[in-house]
């Protein structure tokens, strides 16, 4: 299986420039190609070689293989849409390959510059080591710069593990007061996640009613910043979610997500409705399924229609389960408990019984 890691590099302030001069000259060649590949309708790789290989060379001062890698981004970026001329901006990502950018161990990358090799630290999470440790990175890796600091993106082969759900399948259903709850009753960010959010959405709000364009620009920032914290807090939930599966020797079943934002629209008050669909359920979703992957978790995706209306013990159906959106009491029995925390043992059942859908990753 093929991950796609995000390693963030330590420079100093020399190595910093230099790699930063190198970037904003390898984006100059590839503006420079792009114009000759599109003037003279040349799209393939290997005729715009013959064409501008020694000229950017000479012009740029590219070693042979950065060269090459100019013309490899050119060629690609036109795979898509030959009809205009492609523009790369100054700081866009720096392609490398194994010729130009190795390892020294887990703790340096060793990159080429226009001023010759540099050793850069590397800073990685555990999660990140385990999985690079060892294995090769295939084909290229882009270097990148956001927000002022440079990453490298890799891409490494990852062994799948073993599928094992002797012991059934762990729920999980996407909630309104939570983002996630389990089948065995553990809730993924609640309160402290949901209170950030709302801080987020006011502050949002008050910049868009302005309409300034420092107003713009620093909800432009902020939106960043959201994107970051949710990615961060669904890398988390995951994370812990796939280790308990492994260790229980469970599978993990999932709400299919085919139409959740219709769906919330007619079953979500409006109060929580933003709550709900500004969330990346999906995002969450991928990132459970690419780590039970390399785990070897099985996940399963379940038509969650009726999860939270069903009663887990006798099995009534009715929507006056839900006398709340966030309690459920069966009508039939009295069975009472959270409303997420039954969508999740039936999710888990329901996949234990059919085993609707198989995710793809």
């Amino acid at each position: 299986m093929l991950c796609t890691l995000k390693i963030k590099l330590i420079p100093d302030n020399e190595q910093f420039n230099a790699l930063l001069e190198t970037m904003k000259v390898f984006n100059q060649a590839c503006n420079y190609t792009s114009e000759i590949a599109f003037n003279s309708k040349t799209f393939s790789q290997v005729k715009l070689h013959k064409i501008v290989y020694y000229d950017i060379r000479k012009k740029f001062g590219l070693s042979a293989q950065m060269a090459v890698r100019v013309i490899g981004k050119v060629t690609e970026s036109y795979r898509a849409d030959k009809k205009t001329l492609h523009v790369f901006k100054e700081t866009s990502a720096t392609v490398y390959d194994e010729r130009i950018l190795s390892f020294k161990g887990l703790e340096y990358a060793s990159i080429l510059t226009l001023q010759g090799r540099i050793e850069v630290p590397m800073i990685m999470s555990e999660y990140h080591q385990g999985l690079l440790a060892g294995r090769r990175v295939r084909g290229q890796a882009d270097l990148i710069l956001q927000n002022g600091k440079f990453y490298l993106l890799l891409v490494v082969d990852v062994p799948e593990g073993k599928p094992n759900s002797d012991n059934g399948f762990i729920g999980v259903d996407l909630g309104i007061v939570n983002i996630a709850v389990d089948s065995t009753g553990e809730v993924f960010s609640g309160d402290k996640v949901n209170g950030l959010r709302k801080r987020h959405a006011k502050l949002r709000a008050k910049l868009q009613s302005k309409g300034t364009k420092s107003a713009k620009r620093l909800l432009k920032k902020r939106s960043k910043k959201e994107k970051l914290f949710a990615r961060d807090v669904n890398h988390c939930i995951s994370k812990k979610i796939v280790a308990k599966a492994k260790a229980l020797g469970c599978g993990i079943a999932l709400e299919d997500l085919k139409g959740i934002r219709e769906r919330t629209e007619k079953t979500v008050r409006k109060s929580q409705r933003r709550q709900h669909s500004s969330w990346a359920f999906y995002q969450l979703r991928k990132f459970i399924e690419y780590k039970a992957k390399i785990a070897g978790v099985p996940v399963v995706l379940v038509n969650p229609q009726n999860t939270s209306r069903t009663c887990p013990v006798c099995g009534y159906i009715a929507k006056e389960n839900r006398p709340t959106r966030d309690k459920f009491c069966c009508q039939a029995c009295g069975y009472a408990a959270p409303a997420d925390n039954v969508a999740a043992v039936n999710i888990s059942r329901r996949a234990s019984v059919n085993r609707p859908y198989a995710a793809t990753v």
